[in-house]
């Protein structure tokens, strides 16, 4: 019993199959986030530094802006993705999502694979192209083949 609430379908469960998604997702979206941050505040980050703040606390001050805007990202996709379960975009969509996601997998788990995935592609960055190369595999396979979001769980 515990073990479906842990692992299981999206609207049971705080982990899914699309855990792993998210979480390379993390990776491709988590290095757009370091590049935009570092083109937009990497001036802003030097002159810091040569102010008087420590460079430890400039770093923390990158991550922060990265989390924040990965943050933002994650949920604003999170609250696109519920209005599109209840229905907005119509029946095909609605049966494709297979109902509306436990809140614990929408607010907590997802974003958190989302972070883990950007600390990751930022402590291994030639880890990029196969974290992009398995987000899109697992969208075309999902999206494309398989007839809902939920099908490879409920093969396995």
């Amino acid at each position: 019993m515990l073990l479906e609430v842990i692992w299981g379908v999206k609207t049971q469960a705080i982990f899914d199959v699309w855990t792993f998604e998210h979480f390379f997702s993390g990776v491709s979206i988590g290095a757009g986030v370091i590049l935009h941050n570092n083109k937009h505040l990497g001036g802003i980050i030097e002159a810091l530094k040569e102010g008087i703040f420590h460079s430890k606390k400039i770093n923390w001050l990158k991550y922060r802006y990265d989390i924040f805007l990965l943050l933002f990202l994650a949920y604003l996709w999170e609250t696109l993705e519920h209005y599109l379960e209840t229905g907005l975009a119509g029946d095909v969509v609605e049966y494709w999502f297979q109902g509306v996601e436990f809140w614990p997998n929408r607010l907590i788990a997802d974003p958190l694979m989302i972070v883990l995935g950007y600390l990751f592609v930022k402590k291994f960055p030639k880890m990029l192209w196969p974290g992009r190369i398995f987000t899109l595999a697992w969208l075309i396979l999902h999206v494309f083949v398989f007839p809902h979001s939920m099908y490879l769980h409920e093969i396995f």
